[in-house]
């Protein structure tokens, strides 16, 4: 049975100031059974931009909502028009030293799982097994007349042939894989339907206004209840679909530690937020605990 971390408990209301300090990082890795929580802070180092810091995907970018999303045409054209080229920039992405640190914890036997509000599947290509995505993933496309689930690869090809030529330039790509268009660049771009009933086509990822399905948050909570600890890293932490796990883990008094630059909604119940760049601090405390990054079996 592993213990728990011995860190020192921040009571729900103090605010702790930011720290360079890795000891309670590598303290609470050193221990074990930890859960991991990401958000989009992790993948910035594999070129693919967050939401809410400073020059954030937010400050000049309005997603799309599910509301729109299924009630207009023209809103599906411009969706899929933008998040078709934003898969091409989506599908060269590399997992960084985060993701790669993530994944060598969990093959040393650090973590008790990994949950992660990203859509991007980086967790997945470093080496993690049994992510849990909060928010979906980017590789799959629902039909939401039949259920059908089809990998997003063969709707891209069915895009292409649709759409000959079409490669105008995004302003900038965000962390739901839209980019950035204008309705001219959109034009009169071809959606396709479901190849099985002809229904409506979308990415199997949580839109804005739309729930994370009940399961898989009871199932997040069930991992949560499990873990000795909570480790947030690159989440703002602003919508309640990740904050709720952190508020489950301080009510259980079970440490919540966040590696984050920026301050984030759940500080309050956090042993401490350690402001650097993730890549470089996951990195440096794997070294510290003599964890190799890179898998000797893929090697």
């Amino acid at each position: 049975m592993r213990m728990r971390p011995t860190l020192s408990w921040t009571p729900a209301g103090a605010l702790p100031p930011g720290t360079t300090d890795l000891g309670p990082l590598a303290d609470l890795l050193s221990v074990g059974g930890v859960l991991v929580m990401s958000g989009a802070g992790l993948s910035t180092e594999s070129g693919i931009p967050d939401y809410r810091s400073e020059g954030g995907s937010l400050s000049r970018h309005t997603p799309m909502t599910y509301q729109d999303f299924t009630a207009s045409a023209q809103a599906r054209r411009r969706y899929w028009a933008r998040s078709h080229l934003g898969w091409r920039t989506f599908g060269r992405a590399r997992p960084n030293a985060g993701h790669r640190a993530v994944a060598a914890f969990a093959r040393h036997g650090l973590l008790s799982g990994v949950i992660t509000q990203n859509v991007d599947g980086l967790h997945q290509a470093a080496g993690n097994e049994d992510v849990v995505e909060l928010h979906g993933g980017l590789e799959r496309v629902l039909c939401l007349t039949c259920g059908a689930v089809s990998p997003r690869r063969e709707l891209a090809r069915r895009l292409e042939a649709a759409n000959p030529g079409f490669s105008p330039a995004a302003a900038a790509i965000n962390p739901d894989g839209d980019a950035d268009l204008t309705d001219e660049q959109v034009g009169d771009f071809r959606v396709l339907a479901c190849t099985l009933c002809g229904g409506i086509l979308k990415p199997d990822v949580v839109f804005f206004g739309e729930s994370v399905p009940p399961r898989r948050v009871e199932h997040c909570r069930g991992l949560v209840r499990e873990a000795a600890s909570l480790l947030v890293l690159g989440s703002s932490l602003t919508v309640m679909s990740g904050l709720r796990f952190v508020r489950q883990a301080a009510q259980a008094e079970k440490p919540v530690l966040i590696v984050n630059r920026d301050p984030t909604r759940g500080d309050r119940h956090a042993v401490t937020r350690v402001a650097l760049p993730l890549g470089a601090a996951l990195t440096t405390v794997a070294d510290r605990l003599g964890v190799p990054l890179d898998d000797p079996a893929t090697a």
